[in-house]
């Protein structure tokens, strides 16, 4: 099935007005299919765009040129044509004044996840080698993959609290409540991950971290984690650095 096909739903999905049955259904399709989950955020960063003021704002602005050069077109050509430059070089002017405010702004936390966050994937081999021995593990990453984040949760607080020292099971239960929006307990995970400071989850667990912080507009704690991440090098800083410009 085309990606097309599935239109009517990605407004239904994007716009939260699916039944928890559609949901579920329409999580498994995007799990097998980038190209609905490119057209999904695509959509999604579209509708985020629209609903912008200053958006909305240039088009009025654009669209009262058009009406002014439209009520001067019975002019001899030669007036005609010296306004039409005139108001080509208007809009023009109005479309990179309007842009540069665009970039220059803030952004809202909502606004920040839509274009810099993309849900973390566990790794196959990790996923593999725990699920062999913990079924708890197991349990915890099947919600995790239907993004029921809040069993998922469970689950994996189920092994940290037999496996304090498991990180990798420590990030995910992080990141999973961070899913869910309980970001006091994804914090408390996230931190404990980069205080143990002898595993491989520290840049994920920073990267969450600095997100938490976004989330819960601790705006100076972010931009510290964040300029962190950016001195780093790691796999977010380029990301860290947009963010930062966009905190200030």
């Amino acid at each position: 099935m085309k990606t097309n096909d599935f239109s009517y739903f990605i407004e239904r999905y994007n716009a939260g007005e699916m039944s928890e049955a559609e949901k579920l259904w329409f999580n498994k399709e995007l799990e097998g299919n980038e190209k609905l989950r490119k057209e999904v955020m695509l959509r999604k960063q579209t509708d985020e765009i629209l609903k912008n003021e200053d958006i909305i704002s240039l088009r009025s602005k654009l669209a009262g040129i058009e009406k002014m050069r439209a009520a001067k077109i019975p002019v001899k050509n030669s007036r005609k044509t010296v306004f039409i430059k005139y108001a080509a070089l208007i809009a023009v002017l109005i479309l990179v004044a309007s842009i540069a405010i665009i970039q220059g702004r803030k952004l809202s936390s909502s606004e920040i996840m839509t274009r810099y966050y993309t849900a973390y994937e566990p790794t196959s081999g990790q996923r593999s080698m725990q699920s062999k021995t913990n079924e708890d593990f197991t349990q915890a990453l099947d919600y995790y993959q239907i993004r029921d984040y809040k069993n998922a949760a469970f689950y994996f607080n189920k092994v940290v609290e037999s496996e304090p020292k498991d990180m990798y099971a420590t990030l995910l239960n992080g990141i999973s409540n961070f899913e869910d929006s309980q970001y006091i307990d994804a914090k408390q995970s996230f931190g404990k991950v980069i205080d143990d400071n002898k595993n491989l989850y520290i840049d994920q667990a920073q990267w969450y971290l600095a997100l938490c912080y976004v989330n819960t507009a601790e705006t100076e704690k972010a931009i510290k984690l964040l300029n962190i991440i950016r001195d780093e090098g790691g796999y977010y800083a380029g990301k860290a650095k947009k963010i930062i410009k966009k905190l200030k």
